[in-house]
C-alpha cells in the first residue's frame, strides 16, 4: 500500500508544481481562466503558496505521517474551493479536473491513513 502512496503522492506533487509555475508565469491560459473564475489578482502568490506548501507537505507525509495527512487535507480543501469557483460561474468542463484532484486528495489522506 506503501507504493501507492507514493506514486499517487509524486503525481499530485509534480501536478502541484506545473501548475504553480504556470501561474507564476501568468500564462495566458492561466491568466484568461483566472479572469474567467474572478479570482482577484492578488490572491495569485496565496494559490502559488499553497500549492508549493501542498507539494511539500505530502513529500514530507512520506516520512512523517501526520504531516502528509494534514497537507492532503489542505489539498482537499484547496480543490474543492477550485470546484466550488468553477461552479459559481457555470464552468462544468472546467470544474471536472478539480473534481478528480479533489478525489485524488482525499485518496491520499486513506492512503497515507492506511500505510500509519
Amino acid at each position: 500500500m506503501f507504493v501507492s502512496l507514493a506514486v499517487v503522492t509524486v503525481f499530485m506533487s509534480a501536478l502541484l508544481l506545473v501548475s504553480a509555475g504556470a501561474k507564476s508565469l501568468r500564462t495566458r491560459h492561466i491568466t484568461e481562466q483566472m479572469s474567467t473564475l474572478r479570482v482577484p489578482k492578488r490572491m495569485m502568490a496565496l494559490l502559488i503558496g499553497a500549492q508549493i506548501a501542498g507539494a511539500a507537505g505530502v513529500i514530507a507525509g512520506l516520512r512523517w505521517g501526520p504531516v502528509g495527512i494534514a497537507a492532503a487535507i489542505g489539498l482537499t480543501l484547496y480543490f474543492a474551493g477550485a470546484v466550488a469557483f468553477h461552479l459559481r460561474v457555470g464552468d462544468r468542463k472546467g470544474a471536472s479536473p478539480a473534481v478528480v484532484l479533489t478525489v485524488t486528495s482525499v485518496a491520499l489522506i486513506v492512503l497515507r491513513a492506511a500505510t500509519l
